[in-house]
């Protein structure tokens, strides 16, 4: 069995889920297994019973990306899982690219990071639940001309959360578009943050109507009415806008504030 780096292991029932499998494989590398019962195709691995394969990839694998229901990946997992500081993250994609779900070992395993690395890979939402990032209260939209340092980025967040008087240790995520996954000062400014950076499907933002103030600019430009400001609304949890678009030289923030029960 492979897996003596840090390349992950694909595991998936069906075509749905290994055409998944295939995408995420592209950026993260790493091993695809897939059903007997599911036509293969080249270059995966076969296993006709999960609960055993299970038990191969936690010996062999840092980190696991289960493509089929959860309860199937929690069944599997039951018998293997040993303790936080050993076990391998685990994160679950449902077969419609709809969610990536940190399952297992989120925080001292790189769960939450696998699922955010998968999430933006596929377009679809991360799901974290381990509390000390869930009792963050934070969204920051984030838009930036193209060439941004991460200096400015770092320095536009600070002065804009220092004007709304919020501490940056409650920022959940910083959400961009799509189109700015490639933009290396934004990623860089992120890490230094240590804060997740998500980016947001840009149809997300054409196809859905909110009351935000628009960019004749960034219209020009990327063909989107702003990005701040739906980044901000549209990753947050019933939020509000605590902080409308605020530029900051070659920098744009809003900032929203989630109102969760």
């Amino acid at each position: 069995m492979a897996g003596h780096d840090n390349k992950p292991a694909l595991v998936t029932l069906s075509v749905r889920g290994l055409n998944l499998a295939r995408k995420l494989s592209r950026v993260l590398g790493g091993d695809i297994y897939v059903h007997s019962e599911a036509p293969p195709g080249k270059g995966v691995m076969v296993f006709d019973r999960i609960m055993d394969l299970a038990g191969k990839l936690f010996a062999g694998y840092k980190r696991i990306i289960f493509i089929l229901p959860v309860g199937v990946a929690v069944r599997a997992i039951a018998g293997h899982t040993g303790h936080k500081t050993i076990d391998p993250a685990v994160v679950v994609v449902d077969v419609g690219g709809r969610w990536a779900i940190s399952l297992l070992s989120g925080h001292e395993g790189g769960a939450n990071k696998l699922a955010l690395e998968a999430a933006n890979i596929l377009g679809c939402e991360p799901v974290i639940t381990t509390s000390t990032e869930a009792e963050k209260d934070i969204v920051v939209g984030v838009g930036c001309r193209k060439g941004v340092q991460a200096g400015d980025v770092m320095h536009a967040l600070h002065h804009c959360l220092d004007k709304t008087g919020v501490n940056v240790s409650r920022v959940r995520l910083l959400v961009s578009v799509d189109i700015k996954k490639n933009e290396p000062g934004l990623v860089l400014a992120a890490e230094k943050l240590d804060i997740p950076l998500y980016f947001l499907a840009s149809a997300m933002i054409r196809n859905i109507p909110l009351n935000t103030a628009e960019s004749k600019f960034v219209m020009d430009k990327v063909g989107l009415p702003g990005v701040a400001e739906p980044c901000a609304l549209l990753s947050a949890r019933n939020p509000e806008l605590i902080l409308g678009k605020t530029v900051c030289n070659s920098v744009t923030i809003a900032i929203a504030r989630e109102n969760c029960l």
